[in-house]
C-alpha cells in the first residue's frame, strides 16, 4: 500500500515520473525519422511532431509507475506513488491524458499519422501493463521506439520508406539490447551476455559502408565507444550503481544511433552533430533527474 498523499506534487516529482531527462532521445528520434522518411523537412512540423512524441514518452513513463505501483510499494518504496508524493489516480489521469494529447497533436498530418500514433499509444500501454515477468517485454519496448521513427516519418512524408524501416529496426535493436541489460541479474555469466549482442545491430548495418564518408566513420566510432563504456560497467560491476549508470548511458546512446542513421542517410553535418549533442544533453539531465 502506498503512503498517504498530502498536498500537490512538487515540480521535481512530476519531472521524475516522466523520466524527463531522457526526452532529448525522443527529439533526436523525431529528427532522424523525419529526415530518413524523405519528406520535406519543415522545422515547424518537426517541432510539433517532437512535442507529440514527447507527450507519448512522458505519458508512457507515468503509466509505467501507475501499473507498477504495487510492486514498487514492496521493492522500491521511494518511488513517487509509493512515497506518497502523488496519488495513483493523478498519475493515471496524466499518463492517459498525455497519450491522448500525442494522438491529437499528430492529427493535422493526416490519417496515416494518426494510425501510427494510436498504434504507438497501444504499444506503450501494452508494455506498461505486461512488462513485469514478461521475457519478451524488451521487444515491446523496442517496438515503441521503432514506432516513433515510423510515426514521425509517416507524418512528414505520408508513407513509410524502406530506409525508414531499416532505421526503425536498428533503433529497436539498440533499445531491446539496453532493456535486456536492465533486466539481467548475472551479466558476468557468459550465458547471460548474449542479449547484449543485439546492441551491435546498428553498427553491423553501417559496417559495409563505414569508409564511404568520414561522417559515417565518426558516428560509428562514437556509438561504439559509448556502447563499450556501458558494457564495461555492466560486466565488471565495480560499484553498486554500475547497472543503472550503464543503462542510463545506453539510453542516452539512442541519440548516437540516430546520429549514425542520419550519417548513413547522407544528412547534413549539422543535423548529425545535433543528434550527437543529444547524448551529452541527456547525460547532463540525468544528473538531476534519474533516467531509469
Amino acid at each position: 500500500m502506498s503512503a498517504v498523499t498530502t498536498g500537490s506534487p512538487s515540480f521535481h516529482t512530476l519531472l521524475r515520473l516522466g523520466r524527463i531527462s531522457n526526452i532529448p532521445t525522443v527529439w533526436t528520434n523525431v529528427i532522424a525519422g523525419a529526415v530518413i522518411s524523405g519528406g520535406t523537412f519543415r522545422v515547424a512540423d518537426v517541432v510539433l511532431i517532437g512535442v507529440a512524441m514527447s507527450a507519448f514518452y512522458v505519458g508512457g513513463m507515468y503509466l509505467n509507475d501507475y501499473f507498477d505501483r504495487e510492486i514498487d510499494a514492496r521493492e522500491r518504496p521511494s518511488r513517487p506513488i509509493s512515497a506518497g508524493d502523488i496519488t495513483a489516480g493523478a498519475v493515471s489521469t496524466i499518463g492517459f491524458g498525455l497519450l491522448g494529447m500525442g494522438v491529437l497533436l499528430v492529427a493535422p498530418f493526416g490519417l496515416p499519422a494518426v494510425a501510427w500514433g494510436v498504434l504507438l499509444a497501444g504499444a506503450i500501454v501494452l508494455y506498461d501493463i505486461w512488462h513485469k515477468g514478461n521475457t519478451f517485454s524488451p521487444v515491446i519496448m523496442g517496438l515503441c521506439r521503432a514506432l516513433v521513427y515510423l510515426g514521425a516519418g509517416a507524418a512528414m512524408s505520408g508513407g513509410i520508406s524502406g530506409a525508414l524501416i531499416v532505421g526503425a529496426f536498428a533503433l529497436a535493436c539498440h533499445v531491446v539490447g539496453l532493456t535486456y541489460a536492465a533486466k539481467q541479474e548475472n551479466l558476468n555469466q557468459i550465458g547471460r551476455l548474449w542479449p547484449l549482442a543485439i546492441l551491435a545491430v546498428p553498427m553491423l548495418i553501417a559496417l559495409p559502408v563505414i569508409t564511404d564518408s568520414w561522417l559515417i566513420a565518426l558516428s560509428f566510432s562514437v556509438l561504439a565507444l559509448a556502447d563499450v563504456f556501458a558494457l564495461r560497467l555492466l560486466v565488471r560491476r565495480s560499484t553498486l550503481d554500475a547497472v543503472p549508470r550503464a543503462v542510463s548511458s545506453l539510453i542516452a546512446a539512442i541519440c548516437l544511433v540516430d546520429a549514425l542513421a542520419l550519417a548513413l542517410a547522407g544528412s547534413s553535418v549539422l543535423l548529425v552533430f545535433a543528434c550527437a549533442l543529444g547524448y551529452l544533453l541527456t547525460r547532463l539531465f540525468q544528473k538531476s533527474i534519474p533516467g531509469t
